[in-house]
């Protein structure tokens, strides 16, 4: 299962139904969540912290940035699991989740959202791995939103200690990644 990317972002260049372009901007808000699974039921982390910047050229082909996200901030509701979660995934050690952008496909317009490809390559826990991704863009004026949803594998960024009282408790492998970047433009 092909699982990628989470930070991404773009504050794209080109027009949506006569809309400004934004060809450069940093992230004004972001919100980064993923759906777990355990023996013990499921749960959601989540974090708002969330950093990035994009720049772009005259086309949205041209836009290219970045997304960061640090591990220590996601919090699911739970001290324990929580600190299992930062253990198995050594947060002292890999401190941030990165999305670098390589590319934008633009896809159809429907309404006030275009759908977008996302190219790039995505850091988790010391691995880097080619990332595609399938995101819905929203323009206003100053302001980009890019929303997405995909699944990740944890195992192939060689994140252990998914199971713990001699597997008794378990955690599945593979968590639902949500993103949702809003970039205001720069000055």
């Amino acid at each position: 299962m092909r699982i990628h990317a989470w930070c991404l972002a773009i504050v794209l260049a080109g027009p949506l139904s006569g809309q400004a372009t934004l060809t450069a901007g940093r992230v004004m808000h972001g919100t980064l969540s993923f759906d777990g699974h355990s023996t013990l039921g499921n749960f959601v982390g989540v974090t708002d912290s969330v950093t990035g910047e994009v720049h772009g050229g005259p086309a949205l082909t041209d836009v290219r940035g970045w997304v960061e996200a640090r591990v220590a901030s996601l919090r699911t509701g739970n001290g324990h699991r929580d600190r299992d979660m930062n253990a198995s995934m050594e947060s002292s050690r890999f401190p941030a989740m990165r999305f670098d952008l390589a590319g934008v496909t633009p896809g159809p317009v429907v309404g006030d959202a275009q759908q977008v490809g996302l190219r790039g390559r995505l850091t988790l826990h010391g691995v880097t791995r080619d990332a595609d991704l399938t995101a819905t863009l929203h323009r206003a004026p100053g302001t980009a939103r890019l929303t997405t949803s995909f699944q990740l594998n944890l195992t192939d960024y060689h994140i252990g200690g998914l199971t713990k009282m001699l597997g008794v408790l378990r955690m599945n492998e593979v968590i639902v990644v949500h993103v949702d970047v809003t970039f205001a433009a720069s000055p």
